[in-house]
């Protein structure tokens, strides 16, 4: 007679499922999941002594980007652009001509300046034939004045022998008389050939000034000549440095003026790195440091670099408003530091870069590990 009743249910209204033997881990899978743990701490304790011995000295951030101190082509000169002689993204030697302005108003300019040399030279000149003309009327005014003296002499003397005869009574007074004041003629004569003399030669200094603004003018005008050549020269824009075109703007027929931005050079082959550090990242960097550069546009290739030099500020103290801690309410942030970096890449590598990359860069600061054990001695000595 078979059992119809219900299997018995457990507390929650379930049937109640036969109870199994626990199983046990053979032997081999305990040796295994030893030999796992085992290895698990071996690489552990490998990648702790790893870290502890040049692990923690490796600064990295992704803060940080391919840079180039870009030459910015302008003129010096302002006209109408004759010839654009490159093109956009055209790799440029250094002194290669880029740019011609219409040159015919520097040259009209320097023309000018060219005539007025010759006129002030011909002013000077002939200053300098007034001046030898009035060395021979100052000869002349001599001689005049030489001859007024002797007169004046030879009367003065027939006075002087007159005056005794008329007083005897040998002469006329009426004699003596005209002798006399034919003397007073010739010494008023004598004093007016002297006031003559000292006239001309008082205007020989007047034409000597004449001939020296002469000569100053013409200096100026040759300056003027000068500055009108250097603008006649700079109608041709040459390429200061050797690089690559970007950022041209310049069409022909276009009116620029001085100063205007033309287009840019950029020197791929002086190409640097500006990474931006955390302040807790700089304790042990230092200048000369080999650095790990890795380019996003070089996938899997890495770079060599080394730190050339680190920034006297943040990047917050060098921006257009730098920021004022002691007004309003203050967050303190974790500030960045500039770091420059030379990199270290053959010409086929150098071709794939251009500013503006963005990189990682690992800088290994091993070196300087005793640095800050040094800091501290040096501070508790100083106490």
């Amino acid at each position: 007679m078979s059992d119809d009743r219900p299997a018995p249910e457990d507390e929650a209204g379930q049937e109640a499922q036969p109870q199994r033997p626990a199983r046990r881990l053979s032997g081999r899978a305990k040796l295994i999941l030893a030999a796992v743990a085992l290895a698990v701490l071996v690489i552990g304790g490998i990648w702790f002594l790893r870290y502890q011995s040049h692990g923690k000295y490796l600064e990295e951030t992704n803060d940080a980007r391919v840079e180039a101190d870009m030459t910015t082509v302008s003129p010096r000169v302002a006209g109408y652009v004759a010839e654009v002689l490159v093109g956009e993204n055209q790799d440029v030697r250094a002194r290669q001509p880029l740019v011609r302005i219409d040159p015919r108003d520097a040259r009209a300019q320097a023309a000018q300046a060219d005539a007025q040399i010759a006129v002030a030279a011909a002013q000077a000149d002939a200053a300098r034939a007034q001046v030898q003309e009035q060395y021979a009327t100052i000869a002349q005014a001599r001689a005049q004045l030489a001859a007024a003296r002797a007169k004046a002499a030879y009367d003065a003397g027939e006075v002087a022998r007159y005056r005794p005869l008329a007083a005897s009574g040998a002469e006329t007074r009426a004699t003596l008389a005209q002798l006399e004041a034919t003397a007073r003629q010739s010494a008023d004569s004598v004093r007016a050939q002297a006031a003559a003399l000292a006239v001309q030669q008082r205007r020989v200094a007047a034409l000597r000034s004449q001939v020296r603004q002469g000569e100053a003018q013409g200096q100026a005008a040759q300056a003027q000549l000068a500055a009108a050549n250097v603008d006649v020269g700079a109608t041709v824009l040459t390429a200061p440095v050797a690089g690559r075109i970007g950022d041209k703007t310049v069409t022909v027929g276009q009116y620029v003026q001085a100063g205007t931005r033309l287009m840019s050079i950029v020197p791929l082959d002086r190409l640097y790195i500006t990474a931006n550090f955390k302040e807790t990242q700089l304790a042990l960097m230092r200048p000369g440091q080999p650095a790990t550069i890795a380019v996003d546009a070089l996938d899997g290739i890495d770079l060599r670099g080394r730190v050339e030099s680190v920034a006297p500020g943040t990047g917050a103290q060098f921006s257009l408003l730098p920021p004022q801690n002691a007004t309003g309410n203050f967050t303190k942030i974790t500030q960045r530091v500039p770091v420059r970096i030379s990199i270290e890449a053959t010409p086929a590598a150098r071709q794939l870069l251009v500013p503006g990359l963005s990189v990682t860069v690992t800088v290994d600061t091993i070196g300087a590990k005793g640095e800050i054990a040094r800091i501290r001695d040096q501070q508790e000595r100083s106490r």
